[in-house]
């Protein structure tokens, strides 16, 4: 074995080393435990069937998860990142290429020497068969190492952003399936408030026929009518709106069967979740694990910065078989070896180097910040659903006290009015207090429910994963998994 050989052996180890920055994980820039009243309590395994009990509302999601096509882009942004993570991962191993040729040559036939005498010769056949490893970069400081620890982070960014993707997807069909819960409702009350304002209309009628009541009652109910039918109209429009944004979530058509016929029975189907959680869990949601291997990603392109500032050695080598015989083509004087190694180092670029250094450190600084935004965010819309969530009840039991006050207010105001006891006027503001009463507890009704759904999104549900080496890892009971595998 030549010098250089055993050289170019003993060089091979020193690939390992590193100048990749120890990665800590930065400390989160908001309280341990969130706000609540209650005793802190641990998350249980959730999959969305335990929080949305409704089995319509099940199969739903169920095609959703099936058809939309949000996931499905998601779903190939993933295979796109593991397909560009091996594509530079690959830098790590030597590409060896193989060849076979003939030549053939002529030694000149037909040439004769100073005598006279003709000078043997004639086509003659070279064979050979080589490997060759092209400028293999042997990686001395880590930098080839780097880059694909960078892009491999990058990989898992794109596969949790899938897991945060799903867990959206959830919550905005809940979320869609219980306004079309809210706006039948409504549908309803407008229905109502047209069929009570058509006896009116009639009741009003027959008294001024009668004589008995002036025409402004009877113009009174007429514009109470025809603002009912205007409202229904509305709410017709908001239901089929409605249906398009679910059909849009789900990615096909579904069966209408599947709707719900009011929010009063669709919002108590939806399950409460714990409250006092410890805040660490929010470091389990997939939209800050996307942003913690973001982070990682650019730790790691710190050290290829910093190991591109040493010199890089890349080796090329050729070794096969050569003969002018097939039938000597592989016999042991046939075998010949070449390598050449090279060592690469930039003299003067003008700081390009260094600057890349600090463009990488900048670009991690950015990516810390960007992080910690993101946990304090997700801390923000737990606590502001929390606070919601304290208060929420109460306004729904005031709300439906309302409308049992205006209800009876209403019954009575109309039986006076049909008793001749009292004017039209006030039987009418007794018919719109109750008529604002039941819109109003149909959207406290609505908040309660989707307060639930926000409650579920924020704090994770059933997508919640741990950030690890290998991949983002799902914690508690298993969830479908976004990324395909090959």
């Amino acid at each position: 074995m030549s010098r250089r050989t055993i050289m170019i052996a003993l060089l091979l180890p020193l690939g390992a080393c590193s100048m990749v920055p120890a990665y800590v994980r930065p400390a989160p820039p908001i309280p341990t435990t969130l706000p609540t009243t209650r005793e802190e309590a641990a998350l249980p395994s959730l999959n969305y069937r335990d929080i949305f009990r409704d089995e319509r509302l099940q199969k739903v999601i169920e095609q959703a998860l099936a058809n939309n096509r949000d996931l499905r882009v998601a779903a190939a942004n993933i295979a796109a990142a593991r397909a560009q993570y091996r594509i530079v991962a690959a830098a790590e191993l030597p590409s060896v290429g193989g060849s076979i040729t003939a030549t053939e040559s002529d030694s000149g036939t037909g040439r004769t020497n100073v005598g006279g005498s003709p000078v043997s010769g004639g086509a003659r056949t070279n064979y050979a068969i080589n490997a060759t490893v092209s400028a293999f970069e042997i990686d001395l400081f880590g930098r080839v190492r780097a880059l694909s620890e960078a892009q491999q982070d990058r990989y898992f960014a794109t596969e949790a952003g899938a897991h945060a993707i799903r867990l959206t997807l959830i919550g905005d069909i809940a979320t869609s399936w219980l306004k079309y819960a809210a706006d039948n409702s409504l549908l309803q009350i407008a229905q109502d408030t047209a069929d009570n304002a058509m006896r009116s209309v009639a009741l009003t009628k027959a008294r001024l026929d009668g004589g008995i009541a002036p025409r402004t009652d009877l113009a009174q109910a007429q514009t109470v009518l025809a603002t009912a039918q205007s409202d229904l109209a509305v709410q017709q429009t908001a239901l089929a709106q409605d249906s398009n944004a679910l059909t849009l979530l789900v990615g096909a058509r579904f069966d209408p069967a599947l709707l719900p016929e009011s929010i009063a029975i669709a919002g108590p189907t939806v399950a409460e979740l714990p409250a006092g959680l410890d805040s660490g869990i929010l470091l389990r949601r997939p939209d800050v694990v996307q942003a913690e291997y973001q982070l990682r990603a650019a730790n790691a392109q710190v050290g290829a910065a910093r190991a591109a500032l040493f010199p890089r050695l890349s080796l090329t080598t050729v070794a096969g078989l050569a003969s002018n015989g097939l039938s000597r083509l592989f016999t042991a004087n046939a075998f010949n070896y070449s390598a050449a190694p090279s060592i690469s180092y930039p003299i003067f670029s003008g700081g390009v180097g260094k600057a890349a250094v600090r463009q990488a450190r900048a670009q991690f600084d950015a990516a810390v910040a960007t992080y910690e935004k993101t946990i304090q965010t997700a801390f923000r819309e737990v606590a502001d659903a929390l606070a919601r969530r304290a208060t929420i009840g109460a306004q729904a039991s005031a709300q439906m006290q309302l409308v049992a006050a205006s209800s009876d207010n209403f019954r009575l105001s109309d039986a006076r009015y049909r008793g001749g006891i009292d004017s039209f006027l006030q039987s009418l503001d007794a018919q719109r207090s109750l008529y604002s009463a039941r819109r109003s507890l149909v959207a406290t009704q609505l908040t309660s429910a989707t307060n639930l759904v926000t409650l579920y999104r924020t704090l994770g549900g059933d997508a919640l994963i741990e950030t690890d080496a290998k991949g983002p890892v799902p914690v508690g009971a298993p969830s479908e998994n976004p990324a395909t595998s090959e």
